[in-house]
């Protein structure tokens, strides 16, 4: 399943309401931030963040990005059908290996569920 243009969290206020309304999941290596929905597609929609200083400089910055895009395309089927989320990388993101991101990711999913 392709990462579509409407499940992109663009909008600054979007991304603020989540971080400030939403619930957080920690995943270690990363955070999750997520908010249910009401209106709009049933799609779930997220926002990716890699800080210079909490992960570095572009190159890592954009690995874990690319990283973090790559877990929640191919686990977005775990997610509540309608919710926001805002993926914070920390450093370690870089260093795990990617089944260890994706297993995180999948038990920070049932985490979401069970609220």
């Amino acid at each position: 399943m392709r990462l579509r243009p409407a499940q992109h969290l663009r909008r600054q206020s979007d991304i603020r309401a989540v971080r400030e309304h939403g619930d957080r999941v920690d995943c270690r290596a990363f955070t999750v931030w997520w908010m249910p929905r009401d209106a709009g597609p049933a799609l779930p929609r997220a926002c990716f963040v890699a800080s210079t200083q909490a992960v570095g400089g572009a190159t890592l910055r954009n690995r874990a990005k690319r990283r973090m895009r790559e877990i929640f395309r191919t686990k977005q089927q775990l997610l509540p059908p309608s919710c926001d989320l805002l993926l914070v990388a920390r450093r370690s993101v870089n260093d795990w290996p990617y089944a260890r991101l994706e297993s995180s990711f999948a038990e920070a999913c049932g985490r979401m569920r069970v609220k």
